[in-house]
């Protein structure tokens, strides 16, 4: 198979799978027409779509959805819980097809069937409604032109036949013993219709049956022996159908038909009316990451013509020249930042099915509110924090919010509230998790923390409340007595900081107890190109990200301080820690024997440090570079970045330092 169409097929399928999730929540709360129309309109073409790749379980299983939602779509049928319950089985099953559409690319041996006789009997058993069409039902479906036929033969003396062939259970040809069906009964009369139709019976889009209707002067007996003469068929059942009962069923189904459809058609006009058709065009991530790269390139040849700017004498044309690439350089990095900018809506579309599960599980009422889905973050990161939020969501729903009874006794209303949040703040973006539970037990953690000697009891005393929060985020570390398939492992909360910390972000835990607990997860824009403080130590020189720093402050050596043997200052009265540079990058270079000394305020959420600091080079746009696989754990350095003069310049972790 064309890996091409398969990538668009995956794409587009996982579009329809959001879809399916978000309506059926939306159709469990505010059943509408509306909602009906969009589910089965994105059932049905998941449906035709799995069809034309060959992936028949997923087009099968489609189908049975389509069945139930037809129903419901034409008033016969109550949307409760159990029938979402249902569907969004089903919903989760095509997806687990499709993650392995995308590993193995086939749909694996997944057995549909426990799911489909759930739907079917749904149908047979809340509605009244046979699965399957009867033969009443299918003797009303002819069109127009098939009953002109069938008339024009009545009139000449001929028979109607339909004929139901049903094959072996172990058939593996299903198509093909089909057509050899069709063959022996063409030498006997003309087929005038097949249910399903010619194509689905092509292309195996059929269980172990099928029907055929022939018109022919043969006797019954014939027709048998002529469908028996083939091989693995299980059974045959033929049935005369007569002309007035097709007649009148196909007039009352027509006139229904005309009904319904006539104010549908009306709906749909208006919502295409309403409804702006976005213009979007999907590009392969991979292409934009080359373009990327050939605007980090464009930077750094920029910079490297600034800095021979610098060593030449001024000429008139070359600066100008320099201040147009500098502005094309500039226009073009935010086009392509703007190109692979995604809402953090496509994250947070998952959750109102997650916190509807984990309700139902933890027989819990929780309300989910969602704010700033607009906006949006670089597609890498997207990509990335998915996991992390779910662990925080799931934490909220666990630890935090109560049970409706014990929220009753604290004076609290029975359903809970969970709010993600997301806004702009400068160059990054923050995420906002928190809930209106109990709050996060301090003296709790801090037992937990000392009973893993992670702190002892003459220290516990001194921690103030941002130090104990913190030891929420150490491997292992859980308040939870029991382990659960939710929580009580304590790996959650240390995936969350490893990962976000990766990305070049912070995370942070505010909490009031038996008011709630807030996470706060400060990301990057962008992990590409960023503004820097380059700075000097000894020869070397080294980049400090500027969104993580506060302020530049010029010292006298005599205004350090020393406190548990630790070098402090204090600064508007807060006392700062002091990082000498030079030691723990182990450069050999002396510091300078000047009185004052240059110290760079860098922060992470409420934390401060100053980094001692030879010199300052000023502000500059840098290109993010890997380090490779080889040099990755280098502690303390985020990566490198290529400077103006072909050197190279590493980029310091604050996070590490801090």
């Amino acid at each position: 198979m064309d890996s091409r169409y398969l990538n668009v097929f995956l794409e587009e399928a996982t579009e329809h799978i959001e879809n399916l999730n978000s309506n059926l929540l939306n159709l469990e709360k505010n059943p509408s027409h509306e909602v009906v129309e969009e589910i089965f309109r994105s059932a049905h073409t998941l449906k035709g779509m799995a069809g034309t790749m060959g992936f028949n379980k997923i087009s099968e299983l489609t189908h049975e959805m389509e069945n139930l939602l037809h129903e419901i779509r034409s008033g016969k049928f109550p949307v409760t819980s159990s029938v979402v319950d249902v569907l969004l089985e089903c919903v989760d099953l095509i997806q687990k097809m499709l993650d392995k559409i995308s590993i193995e690319g086939n749909e694996g041996p997944v057995n549909i069937n426990p799911v489909v006789d759930k739907l079917r009997r749904l149908l047979e058993g809340e509605s009244g409604l046979p699965s399957k069409q009867s033969s009443d039902e299918v003797e009303g479906s002819f069109n127009e032109f098939e009953l002109r036929v069938m008339e024009e033969a009545l009139k000449k003396g001929l028979k109607i036949w339909e004929i139901l062939v049903k094959l072996n259970d172990d058939c593996l040809l299903k198509s093909a013993r089909a057509f050899l069906v069709f063959k022996a009964l063409e030498n006997l009369g003309d087929i005038i219709k097949t249910r399903p139709n010619v194509q689905d019976i092509e292309d195996e889009k059929f269980e172990n049956e099928f029907y055929i209707y022939l018109v022919t002067s043969k006797l019954e007996k014939e027709i048998l022996d002529a469908v028996n003469s083939v091989s693995e068929i299980k059974s045959v059942t033929v049935k005369e159908i007569k002309m007035s009962t097709v007649a009148n069923k196909t007039g009352e189904s027509e006139s229904s038909d005309s009904k319904q459809s006539a104010p549908a058609a009306d709906k749909t006009g208006d919502k295409n009316k309403i409804k702006n058709t976005a213009k979007t065009l999907r590009v392969d991530i991979e292409r934009l990451d080359n373009l990327m790269n050939l605007v980090s390139e464009l930077i750094i040849i920029k910079t490297r013509l600034e800095e021979q700017d610098k060593s030449h004498e001024h000429v008139q044309k070359r600066r100008e020249a320099l201040e147009y690439l500098a502005r094309i350089t500039s226009s073009l990095h935010d086009a392509v930042m703007k190109v692979r900018m995604v809402p953090i809506e496509n994250v947070f579309n998952r959750f109102p099915r997650v916190v509807r599960d984990l309700s139902k599980e933890l027989k819990k009422q929780v309300n989910l509110i969602i704010e700033g889905a607009e906006t949006e973050l670089d597609r890498t990161i997207i990509d990335e924090i998915g996991d992390p939020l779910i662990h925080l969501v799931r934490n909220a729903m666990d630890h935090g919010i109560e049970t409706p009874e014990e929220r009753v006794k604290k004076g609290k209303p029975q359903e809970g509230t969970l709010k993600l949040k997301a806004y702009h703040d400068g160059n990054n973006v923050v995420i906002e998790v928190s809930d209106d539970g109990c709050g996060v037990d301090l003296e709790k953690v801090l037992e937990k923390a000392q009973n893993l000697n992670l702190v002892d009891k003459v220290q516990g005393k001194k921690l103030k409340e941002n130090e104990i929060l913190n030891f929420l985020f150490e491997p292992g570390f859980s308040t939870k007595e029991k382990v659960t398939d939710i929580s009580g492992r304590g790996v959650g909360l240390d995936v969350v900081k490893t990962k976000i910390e990766s990305l070049g972000g912070s995370v942070e835990v505010k909490t009031r107890k038996n008011e709630g607990t807030t996470f706060l997860i400060r990301l990057p824009l962008t992990l590409a190109i960023i503004q820097a403080l380059m700075v000097e130590l000894g020869k070397e020189k080294y980049a400090i990200p500027l969104n993580s720093i506060k302020e530049i402050v010029i010292l006298q050596k005599e205004e350090l301080r020393k406190v548990q043997n630790n070098e402090v200052i204090l600064l508007r009265g807060n006392v700062i820690p002091i990082l000498r540079l030079h030691q723990i990058l182990d450069i050999s270079a002396g510091e300078s024997d000047e009185e004052t000394l240059t110290v760079v305020i860098v922060k992470k959420g409420d934390k401060e440090v100053g980094l001692i600091v030879d010199n300052l080079l000023g502000e500059q746009e840098i290109v993010i570079k890997s380090l490779g696989n080889f040099l990755k754990n280098i502690k303390f350095i985020a990566g490198a970045t290529i400077l103006g003069n072909g050197q190279v310049a590493l980029i310091l972790d604050i996070n590490a330092l801090i």
